[in-house]
């Protein structure tokens, strides 16, 4: 298998061990990932409120760098396929205005053509990779780790923009890859609802309450950790994890890990070649967990 693929601004910043692990765990599936590196932001958040056509042009110009390598495209943020969702379905829609927008590109030789096929990591996995073809590559089961699922907004809602009608069960995608890989997920009320990061600098409290009530939901379900495939609901999840606790007036410490690191783990990766030892909340119970199951 071969992708365009788009780690997108986040992974490559704020969470880079999110790209690092996907670079590790794409080569041991056989994956192989030709990198956008002159791709730009989706313009998620403050771009697309203020200026959406600049944004669908920023996403119009990665698609049409993703159409000149004749694939796919991957992406690792499921707030970048949310965004660019919306983009490609405004493109797509009206061709006039498909066509003001590719007068912009033309200064760089790019075109988009409406179609580009989009999938994040999690989409991808599940449907065209495989998860009897991921078991298989299982070498170190996760047993005994109870997973609990936070799957972001963006690639829930809307469903109708998100391939639901073709794709339905695409809202249990992660419990089916935490069973496969071993573990056991978890149901916490919050799995499928906002982490909060959309709203962190317009109203902090509001956006850390929400981030501190799913982090205890989930450990309340006694969950051992959250996987997700969203690196800002990582950030708010993970970084802001402290200060959550604050709010919510209780302790946390939930190791929240990005999915490639849960699936690095299955296939035999150590923890600090995946970068869990650059998480704000430390991963020790997880390795702990690991190591007890490896041993019995």
């Amino acid at each position: 298998m071969k992708v365009a693929y788009w780690p997108g601004c986040v992974s490559r910043g704020f969470t880079p061990e999110l790209h690092g692990s996907m670079a590790l765990v794409a080569e041991k599936l056989g994956i192989e990932l030709v990198e956008l590196d002159r791709a730009n932001c989706c313009g998620a958040g403050v771009i697309a409120e203020h200026n959406q056509e600049l944004a669908d042009t920023l996403n119009a110009r990665t698609f049409a760098m993703a159409q000149q390598t004749g694939l796919a495209m991957m992406n690792i943020c499921s707030t970048c396929q949310g965004a660019q969702s919306e983009c490609q379905e405004r493109l797509d829609a009206d061709s006039a205005y498909r066509n003001h927008i590719n007068e912009v590109l033309s200064a760089e030789g790019l075109t988009y053509e409406k179609g580009i096929s989009n999938k994040n990591f999690l989409w991808l996995l599940v449907e065209d990779y495989g998860l009897e073809k991921l078991s298989g590559l299982v070498v170190r089961p996760l047993s005994g780790l109870r997973v609990g699922p936070f799957y972001g907004c963006y690639v829930l809602r809307p469903t109708s923009r998100l391939g639901y009608d073709e794709h339905p069960e695409r809202d249990t995608y992660l419990e089916k890859v935490i069973t496969v890989l071993g573990a056991e997920p978890v149901e916490y009320e919050g799995a499928r609802k906002c982490c909060g990061f959309p709203v962190i600098t317009m109203n902090r409290e509001t956006s850390l309450k929400q981030a501190g009530r799913h982090v205890g939901d989930a450990i309340d379900a006694n969950a051992d950790t959250l996987v997700t495939p969203c690196p800002l609901c990582h950030l708010n999840l993970d970084l802001q994890q402290p200060d959550a606790a604050k709010v919510v007036g209780r302790d946390l410490g939930l190791p929240i890990l990005h999915l490639p690191q849960l699936v690095g783990l299955a296939l035999g990766f150590e923890p600090k070649q995946l970068g869990m030892n650059k998480h704000v909340v430390r991963t020790g119970g997880v390795e702990e967990k690991l190591a007890g199951a490896v041993a019995a």
